[in-house]
């Protein structure tokens, strides 16, 4: 079925790519681990839907299948996207808020900025970063989205605390630009000190859900935490107006 929303024609995912699973030969100089990545690659259906629609990453896919759920995009004017390369979670943001609304990205890897966005290269966790993100914003956002991770160690729980931090780091920022009401989206992997983050979450926001997306692969421990309704925070806020 094809549905045509965000902007642009999509089918279903899981009627993407139906038929003959593609089986990769390992090939001289090719890692067992690289031959295994790529037979996965060609055989999921979110990555093909993604290539079909247009997407620049299969993640686009979890964004849409958050929002269509929680709807925390829907009426946004300002959004934040954390981690935005390679911008899929951009393009989405754009096209369910419409060419009015400013989507600000930034992300350590260079990224050809989405039209009608803003691109910032730079890493986040950077002293000057959140200085940059609130001078290309006209006032408090209303969504922070964050889809950063830390680059992967082969060790679960080194690999769960470093992209927990980042989350952490995310979820501060968005106490200082979210308006009112807005709403914050971020990455974790399961590993156990999650449990503080909700709780953290709980304190700032009206509802707060733990969710994973049918867009994350079942054999991930990624799973993403949505805090809807900032109650606002005691930090004292950068002053910023409407324009």
């Amino acid at each position: 079925m094809t549905r045509r929303k965000y902007g642009r024609a999509r089918r279903d995912p899981k009627s993407v790519g139906r038929g003959p699973k593609v089986r990769v030969k390992s090939a001289r100089g090719r890692s067992v681990s690289s031959t295994r990545w790529l037979q996965r690659q060609l055989n999921d259906p979110y990555v093909a839907a993604a290539r079909e629609a247009g997407y620049r990453s299969r993640a686009a896919f979890k964004l849409i299948e958050m929002n269509e759920k929680h709807r925390f995009l829907n009426g946004a004017r300002r959004i934040v996207d954390l981690g935005a390369a390679p911008g899929g979670w951009t393009q989405v943001a754009i096209e369910v808020c419409g060419p009015g609304a400013q989507v600000v990205g930034i992300d350590l890897l260079e990224v050809e900025a989405v039209p009608g966005t803003i691109f910032i290269q730079m890493d986040f966790l950077a002293p000057d970063a959140e200085e940059r993100l609130f001078a290309e914003l006209d006032g408090p956002a209303d969504v922070v989205l964050s889809d950063m991770a830390a680059a992967t160690t082969g060790h679960r729980q080194t690999d769960h605390l470093r992209t927990m931090a980042l989350c952490e780091a995310a979820l501060d920022f968005a106490k200082k630009v979210l308006r009112p009401g807005g709403h914050f989206v971020a990455k974790v992997l399961r590993g156990g000190t999650e449990n503080a983050l909700l709780e953290d979450l709980k304190q700032h926001f009206a509802t707060v859900k733990h969710v994973k997306p049918p867009a994350s692969r079942a054999e991930s421990t990624e799973m993403y935490v949505i805090g809807l309704g900032f109650k606002g925070s005691s930090v004292d806020q950068i002053a910023r107006t409407d324009s």
